[in-house]
């Protein structure tokens, strides 16, 4: 090994960083506080750039999206869809921004064709009538969460040490000299094995590295170095089909409420861009959700009609150097800071990578591995940028998988785009392979993949999957995902999870409450409640249900108590069962 390094923050760069490093020889441990993706990663529009956004107002970040673009496509396949792009122009929007977006596309490489209103029409039906003409790039969809696990996947084929749920509370100092980090481990779901919950350990290490995006500051704080992270809030709203294949961008000045991106089986309207001082504690307002509506509706009148089924707020990691004194959000540079803590501020052994983008994250994660790599003399070269990322070493072809697994064709589509060239390892098998989650059409066999990887986690089951994220959020297929978890773990593990998966579903549903949500969140509760005792759930009270007060029509409140069984908690191991002990404790 070169050298020990410890990365802070699992989203998509500290992921991107742990992977390149662990492939150039250094021994790396990743620690994140959360699950990966906990922090902006897990919280974007999953739009992979094609440069065209930026093209007038940054065309430096401009250059580096389409190439990243490019990178991307050949690298991590099973996590992105090309889509492509338009720049949409309505009459009224102004001549020379369209001109002046065209000459910066194609002065920064991104192909750039102008397409008539009747021709994008052609393209995307639901645009408005009023559309008079367009640009089209190459923008495209990109699924994050798979993203950053396939990082971690290779990050750890190749050594490194990821470790979640662990809080770094401090910055280790000595003689002037960052030496590692102090970490507070939390037990976190799954079946990942994690540090006793509540101790704390040290991390000792040649180099610090704090990707930690809109945190940063605070972890620079720990060091006693100043991070002048401008977080910005942005909100995302989910809505009911793909009412558009093709993102959509509105061809006018940087503003709120200017994109559509199609993703899965759903399109998410994006976004604002409002600084905040707390990237955890800030306002989530209604009326954020109903000006993406209003607004985008002007581009797509359609979506005035249609389902928003959830909505969700992410934050930017900005920084801009100090003395610039940008006072609109909006006009920040999103290109990334390299910040050499020896160098700025007499600190050696720590770097913070800052601002930038998710499209660029690979980049990021090269430029500072070359940083890190500098410190040791290190003469590896980067490979991040020719190796496939797990999952997308060989696809192969699609429809071939689609005969060999005897799958119907829609749903084979999505399991071998989902898994890539995991597809005949996971599909393969002898048993039935029904379909569990029918919005994102998610077998069984994918899930029990998912399980065999998170454990109890079933969020991160949703996230490797897709599964509850359609159309019902879970109304119909949260039970049957946390049913797969049994026998393999007891009963109350099994509740535990299931209800956590389901609270996860709601807390993104509760903005868009009005219309046909409303009525599809009344069903959702009535389902849960009635059919599966949800509201009134027999195995959450301490003592025996009396059956036969239903026939007399006394209330079960009437019966007292049996405090004999116990209380529901969780097995101290996790609530795995031994593999050879049944259900019930038979062997």
């Amino acid at each position: 090994m070169d050298g020990t390094v410890a990365v802070i923050g699992g989203g998509s760069t500290g992921t991107g960083i742990a992977r390149d490093l662990a492939m150039r020889g250094f021994d790396v441990t990743l620690v994140e506080k959360g699950n990966l993706t906990h922090g902006t990663t897990g919280r974007m529009h999953g739009l992979l750039h094609s440069g065209g956004r930026y093209a007038v107002s940054d065309r430096s970040s401009a250059r580096e999206c389409i190439e990243e673009n490019r990178v991307l496509r050949e690298i991590a396949t099973h996590c992105v869809e090309m889509t492509g792009g338009l720049f949409v122009q309505k009459e009224g929007d102004a001549d020379e921004y369209f001109e002046e977006k065209l000459e910066g596309c194609r002065e920064c490489d991104i192909p750039a064709e102008v397409v008539s209103g009747k021709e994008a029409r052609e393209i995307e039906p639901y645009l408005a009538k009023d559309v008079k003409r367009a640009i089209r790039v190459p923008d495209g969809a990109i699924d994050p969460f798979r993203l950053c696990v396939a990082n971690a996947a290779s990050a750890i084929e190749h050594g490194a040490r990821i470790e979640t749920h662990a809080k770094v509370t401090d910055v280790l100092v000595e003689d002037g000299e960052v030496v590692g980090v102090e970490v507070e481990h939390e037990s976190g779901p799954g079946k990942r094995v994690h540090r006793k919950p509540g101790t704390t350990e040290e991390i000792r290490a040649d180099y610090v590295v704090n990707a930690t995006g809109a945190w940063a500051g605070r972890v620079g704080a720990m060091a006693g170095v100043d991070v002048e992270v401008r977080p910005s809030k942005g909100v995302m709203v989910v809505m009911n089909t793909r009412q558009v294949d093709t993102v959509v961008n509105r061809c006018r000045p940087k503003g709120d409420a200017d994109i559509i991106v199609p993703h899965e089986t759903a399109a998410i309207l994006g976004t604002t861009d409002e600084e905040v001082e707390d990237p955890e504690d800030y306002p989530e307002e209604g009326w954020e959700v109903d000006l993406m509506i209003d607004t985008l509706s002007e581009l797509v009148p359609i979506l005035k009609d249609a389902r928003t089924i959830r909505s969700f707020w992410g934050v930017r990691p900005l920084y801009e150097p100090p003395g610039t004194g940008t006072t609109d959000p909006t006009d920040i540079t999103r290109d990334f800071f390299l910040l050499d803590h020896e160098e700025r501020d007499d600190l050696p052994g720590l770097t913070s990578i800052v601002g930038g983008k998710f499209t660029t994250y690979r980049l990021m994660a090269e430029k500072i591995s070359d940083h890190v790599c500098e410190q040791f003399g290190v003469e590896a070269e980067c490979r991040t940028a020719d190796e496939p990322l797990p999952g997308s070493e060989d696809i192969g072809n699609l429809e071939e998988y689609m005969d060999e697994f005897g799958l119907r064709s829609p749903i084979a589509k999505r399991s071998t785009k989902r898994l890539g060239s995991f597809s005949p390892q996971v599909l393969g098998g002898s048993n039935p392979n029904p379909v569990v989650c029918t919005c994102e059409a998610v077998t069984s066999a994918e899930i029990d993949k998912a399980i065999d990887e998170s454990g109890t986690d079933l969020n991160a089951v949703r996230l490797r999957t897709r599964a509850s994220m359609g159309n019902c959020q879970g109304a119909f297929c949260c039970q049957g995902i946390a049913s797969q978890l049994h026998p393999t773990y007891d009963e109350p593990t099994v509740r535990d999870a299931y209800d956590e998966l389901y609270q996860e579903r709601w807390k993104g549903e509760r903005h868009g409450l009005w219309g046909e949500q409303l009525s599809q969140a009344a069903l959702k509760y009535a389902l849960h409640a009635t059919t599966l005792n949800r509201d009134r759930d027999p195995a959450a009270r301490e003592s025996d249900l009396d059956f036969a007060a239903f026939d007399d029509g006394r209330s079960t409140d009437d019966v007292e108590p049996d405090t004999s069984r116990g209380t529901r908690e969780t097995a101290a191991d996790g609530g795995r069962l031994p593999p050879n002990e049944g259900p019930d404790g038979d062997s």
